[in-house]
């Protein structure tokens, strides 16, 4: 059920997005206006992503190396739960 909640809220995200978008193109508002409002060029956002990403990922690999292994031995050795019964 988890996956269906997951992909529904997903749903959700992107019809409320692809609204707004286009509420926002019959005022005539593009992204790069918003970006330039916000003192901000696509370019400075794209580097922006690309030093976040630079940043995080050798962080979640670091942090996986020990929550992987203690997620799957709390996983193996814990007592099996009962089943919700829909």
């Amino acid at each position: 059920m988890s996956v269906l909640r997951f992909l529904a809220a997903l749903s959700k995200i992107a019809l409320a997005s692809l609204l707004t978008g286009v509420a926002l193109s019959l005022f005539n508002i593009s992204s790069e206006q918003i970006l330039q409002q916000a003192g901000l060029t696509p370019e400075m956002v794209w580097t922006y992503l690309l030093r976040l990403t630079g940043w995080a990922l050798p962080n979640i690999l670091l942090g996986s190396m020990i929550v992987l292994p203690v997620w799957l031995l709390t996983y193996v050795f814990l007592p099996p739960r009962e089943r919700e019964r829909d």
